[in-house]
């Protein structure tokens, strides 16, 4: 079975870490000692409300066609 979760890696030493949440441990039956696969693949940040507080566009800001 596949399960996906969001975690926040940690440095331990050289390497970093994630945590297995305990439902997924729980679900899979994972005991410590076992060899589990992991697939790794970095969430992009949304920049939406990047740009707060900049106002509506202005006749200024309009692009004007080129003669």
């Amino acid at each position: 079975m596949k399960m996906k979760t969001l975690v926040r890696t940690r440095a331990l030493g050289g390497s970093l870490v994630v945590t297995v949440p305990k439902e997924i441990v729980k679900e899979e039956g994972i005991r410590p000692g076992e060899l589990v696969e992991i697939e790794v693949e970095k969430v992009r940040k949304s920049f939406f409300g990047a740009a707060k507080g900049v106002g509506p566009f202005t006749e200024e800001d309009e692009m004007k066609a080129h003669d």
